[in-house]
């Protein structure tokens, strides 16, 4: 059995036992053994091992969990950014574009645009990342969809209810019956999770309610789109199923946030309701930023994930989530630093991620950088300098 030690760690982020909320140790070390954290300490006392990582006084944290991403996709809606930037609002129409495009696709040209993007959120520090259909919206590429995004991740997501596709314009019952019947029967052997896009202009309560208790019933887990492009009922239907996250969370009621905040676990802990906040979508479409502070006030657990996607938040990269939660959305460095770490976690319900403690997976990030709060303090510069992700570099 093969040991890796990694130490001269400045500054270590546990999420864990350790100084403040982010567990913070220094002058700290790491060993890894089979892919797994098994000793967390001082430097001095550090155990003896096979290989010896020198971080060189940097800091170090865990891999950033990225919660919510649409990587199964074809061509790109350049054009439609430039237009937002000249002015035109966003509607969430310009999916049905990638929708064509996607359906055009070979299967070894979604699988290169896939791979393209996880190998690029890799390299700037995401070791998980959840991945979602829904530029099919048919049984056959839904289902070739999921099955291509289950190539990179354990975490898949059938989003057959992403919009209602043209050819079903004039009939949203009969695609919701779809959806519900042959497309999620093919979908969920490839899928962990089912989410509905819950919005004017995509999917009503009753049509996401209907959607979501199908996938329940099916064995998936449920997540949901909520409350971005205006007020409605996605928040308090994703807490009503039971969702692990309501993502988006734009625009929020005190209901809302009642509703998220009542999830809470009686150990304090945080809420099994994890609203995950998408500040690239805002970004790119000159939309409010969510209220953070508000949330966390309110004691809901908050993810920060990229939303990566052709559309509307064309990035993979958490550092800059993370420096736009800080200047936009009014959290501190440490807050956003825990929630696109183990706040993604909590988000797919996992506790071996987002953490750097005895039994965990060993996904951990080297900063070029003394500290967390570089990531924020020094946005768009690459400060990723070493990844390892199941105690392996890639």
């Amino acid at each position: 059995m093969s040991s890796l030690l990694v130490d001269n760690i400045g500054e270590l982020v546990t999420n864990g036992t350790g100084e403040g909320p982010l567990g913070i140790r220094r002058d700290a070390a790491v060993l890894v053994e089979e892919g797994r954290v098994v000793w967390v300490g001082p430097s001095a006392y550090a155990p003896a091992a096979d290989r010896r990582l020198d971080a060189g006084g940097a800091a170090v944290l865990p891999g950033f969990v990225d919660s919510h991403a649409h990587l199964v996709f074809a061509g790109d809606r350049a054009a439609e950014f430039a237009a937002r930037m000249a002015g035109e609002p966003y509607t969430g129409g310009g999916i049905r574009t990638t929708v064509g495009a996607t359906r055009a696709a070979t299967d070894d040209e979604l699988r290169a645009t896939v791979r393209r993007l996880r190998g690029e959120a890799l390299r700037q520090g995401t070791t998980t990342m959840e991945i979602k259909s829904g530029y099919g919206l048919t049984v056959a590429d839904e289902a070739r969809s999921l099955r291509i995004a289950a190539e990179s991740s354990t975490e898949t997501t059938f989003l057959g209810a992403h919009v209602v596709p043209a050819e079903y314009a004039d009939r949203p019952d009969d695609y919701v019956e779809l959806v519900c019947g042959p497309m999620l029967a093919a979908a969920a052997p490839y899928a962990k999770w089912v989410d509905v896009f819950c919005e004017r202009g995509a999917f009503d309560v009753d049509h996401a309610r209907a959607i979501l208790a199908a996938g329940q019933a099916a064995g998936l887990g449920v997540r949901i789109h909520a409350n971005q492009l205006g007020p409605g009922p996605g928040v308090q239907l994703g807490v009503e199923l039971d969702a692990a996250s309501v993502d988006h969370c734009t625009h929020l009621s005190d209901a809302d946030v009642d509703a998220l905040a009542g999830t809470a676990h009686s150990d304090g802990s945080g809420t099994r309701t994890v609203a995950t906040l998408l500040p690239g979508a805002e970004f790119s479409t000159r939309s409010p930023y969510p209220n953070a502070r508000r949330l966390l006030d309110a004691g809901v657990t908050v993810a920060l994930a990229t939303d990566c996607n052709p559309g509307s938040s064309y990035t993979s990269s958490m550092p800059f989530c993370v420096a736009l939660a800080v200047r936009e959305m009014r959290m501190t460095p440490a807050e956003a630093v825990w929630a696109a770490t183990a706040g993604g976690a909590r988000a797919l319900r996992r506790d071996d991620i987002g953490v750097l403690a005895p039994g965990a997976r060993a996904d951990l990030v080297v900063l070029d950088a003394p500290s967390y709060l570089h990531l924020a303090y020094r946005p768009g510069v690459p400060l990723i300098h070493q990844v390892m992700r199941n105690g392996v570099t890639p």
